[in-house]
């Protein structure tokens, strides 16, 4: 699955794992993972993130890899990877995907969103004032416990990361367009763009 930071890729992706029966492996979770426990990885992956790049091509490939083999031979969803022609490239020699989903939001609705997004670590509850407001304002609504930005979610560091996707992404997006797997949804809303992915995933 693809769409650029914010566009809802992770609810889209939790309603389809849920409906579907597949396996989530989210690089942002699984780097996120690293970062908390203070591995190697994570130490060296979040000096990248804090300042709103993007982690390298054979970091990202190796670790990815590595995270597929574990799921087996299991129906996965992929989240977050690839995000370069060389990721993607190095994905297709080991393992050929066989849908594209790519999810198009407007880049103005996905700052909106994302300054209004709020997180509970430990779970990874996350929560939109707005749309899906904690009953309680910053609190997880399940623990009581407190909600806190990602540092990566401060418009800024939004801004640049859509730039960074943009660019980057664009040709990723070309490269499954050639090989035939690719599939856009356009929305505002993931609750929007929802039917649109069942009505094409249920026949399948």
């Amino acid at each position: 699955i693809l769409g650029a930071p914010g566009s809802g890729k992770g609810t889209i992706s939790s309603r389809i794992v849920k409906k579907y029966n597949v396996e989530h492996v989210s690089s942002g979770d699984k780097l996120r993972d690293h970062i908390e426990k203070q591995t190697e990885l994570g130490k060296e992956v979040k000096t990248y993130l804090n300042e709103g790049k993007l982690v390298p091509d054979d970091l990202m490939i190796k670790f990815m890899i590595g995270e597929l083999k574990k799921v087996e031979s299991n129906p996965w969803l992929l989240d977050g990877f690839p995000r370069t022609v060389a990721q993607a490239n190095a994905l297709w020699k080991v393992q050929p995907v066989d849908i594209v989903l790519n999810l198009i939001v407007p880049f103005e609705v996905i700052i909106d969103r994302v300054k209004n997004r709020w997180v509970h670590l430990a779970s990874g509850r996350v929560y939109n004032i707005g749309f899906n407001t904690p009953k309680v304002m910053g609190k997880d609504d399940l623990t009581g416990e407190d909600l806190s930005q990602r540092p990566d979610d401060k418009p800024e560091a939004v801004k640049k990361r859509l730039e960074i996707y943009e660019q980057v992404t664009r040709p990723v997006i070309n490269f499954y367009k050639e090989k035939g797997t690719l599939k856009e949804f356009q929305g505002r809303t993931s609750d929007e763009i929802w039917p649109k992915v069942t009505a094409y995933l249920d026949p399948i």
